[in-house]
């Protein structure tokens, strides 16, 4: 079986926990992309939900699918959003951020009451950290940036290289939110909280891909079916 198959039976096994009338947040990336399309299908069926996207693409995704969209401005909490990661560990902590967009990402599930992470269980670790970690800073001032998240990891007792993320045009990869991505990697983060605490109180460092905290649940689909995992 497939990556992109075991990604859309846990987008398919996460949609079994919407009903009707709630308010979702969407996540983005591959994973992700399947749950929109499989809900899609849902809200043709008749599903009523309505829904806020983490990033332009998801936004086109659901519009492309039917569902019915809204913003954090209109509404004051979401009940669910799935999403999916590019690293999890059995205390839910996840590394996020490799498609850029985890800034409204971590926007979307600090507003939710619930997160489902969906994703293949090859992205269950024992130790954060062999995916690069994205800290997503501000353009201005980014050698002076770059030089504290080095810092900040040291202090951690995290080292590897750091690097800008470049784009496709070998020029900086700029977020929806038009912020630069540095890509840290570190190979193994003995302490995430205190690292995404750390990174968060450098100033140009807009905000960091370790999600802390925030995933209640975590579908991971393999070869022998799917495992969920959820917080204690």
């Amino acid at each position: 079986m497939s990556s992109d198959q075991l990604k859309r039976q846990a987008a398919a096994a996460a949609l079994e926990h919407v009903r009707d009338g709630m308010k979702l947040g969407l996540g983005t990336g591959s994973t992700a992309k399947h749950f929109v399309e499989l809900l899609g299908e849902r809200v043709r069926a008749g599903l009523k939900v309505i829904a806020v996207p983490t990033s332009e693409v998801t936004r086109a995704d659901a519009q492309r699918c039917g569902i019915a969209l809204t913003t954090l401005d209109e509404v004051d909490r979401l009940d669910l959003t799935v999403d999916g990661a590019d690293e999890i560990n059995a205390a839910l902590n996840l590394i996020k951020g490799g498609g850029g967009a985890l800034l409204r990402e971590k926007i979307v599930a600090a507003a939710s009451d619930r997160m489902i992470v969906i994703a293949d269980e090859s992205k269950l670790v024992a130790n954060l950290g062999r995916f690069p970690l994205p800290v997503e800073v501000n353009p201005f001032g980014l050698a002076a940036t770059l030089r504290a998240v080095e810092e900040a990891c040291a202090d951690c007792g995290v080292f590897g290289p750091i690097s800008l993320r470049k784009g496709s045009d070998g020029h900086a990869f700029v977020t929806d939110g038009g912020h630069w991505i540095l890509d840290a990697h570190l190979g193994r983060i003995p302490d995430a909280p205190s690292l995404a605490d750390s990174l968060n109180a450098i100033p140009g460092v807009v905000e960091n891909g370790l999600f802390i905290g925030l995933a209640s649940m975590a579908v991971l689909a393999g070869p022998n079916g799917i495992r969920t995992l959820e917080r204690p």
